[in-house]
């Protein structure tokens, strides 16, 4: 990332990482490039099975749990059994094309969304999204809709729920 936010990263993983139901898990979908970015003490994310996506890789890395070829499959494996009576929330972590699928799908009924309010020098941005259909949610218990600052970086985070 072009921005270091250590509170905004903490609260990205307790959101992915808190379960409702004991004895689910939930799905954590990212490419293979933004995992290689993810190293440190927090993986592999607890609570969440790991799927990568990949078409090059023959072999599992570390810290993932299953591999598949594109987001629709990752999408079928998850609500397939047994796999579909384990998973509670399916979250999607990137990269750029990835979040492009993920914002059309059916299925995608949530996007949070950290605007981080400040210029850098980057060259992939979270896809465009239709806010007719998603709206955002004013209010939303454990998000606080109060523009943060850390590091000099002004930020906010937002959910927005399919209408």
């Amino acid at each position: 990332m072009a921005w270091n936010l250590p509170n905004e990263f903490q609260y990205c993983l307790n959101t992915i990482t808190t379960l409702q139901t004991p004895g689910k898990k939930n799905l954590v979908i990212w490419g293979r490039k933004t995992s290689e970015q993810f190293k440190g003490d927090y993986m592999p994310l607890r609570n969440c099975l790991t799927v990568l996506l990949s078409t090059t890789l023959s072999s599992l890395p570390m810290h993932a749990d299953i591999i598949c070829r594109d987001f629709e499959d990752a999408i079928q494996l998850a609500h397939t059994s047994p796999l579909s009576e384990q998973i509670e929330t399916i979250w999607v972590l990137g990269g750029v094309k990835l979040f492009e699928e993920a914002v059309k799908h059916p299925l995608c009924s949530r996007i949070y969304f950290t605007d981080v309010m400040a210029h850098f020098n980057c060259d992939v941005f979270f896809p465009e999204f239709d806010e007719e259909i998603f709206k955002l949610v004013e209010e939303f218990p454990g998000i606080s809709s109060e523009i943060q600052e850390e590091n000099g970086i002004k930020y906010q985070f937002r959910l927005f729920a399919k209408q």
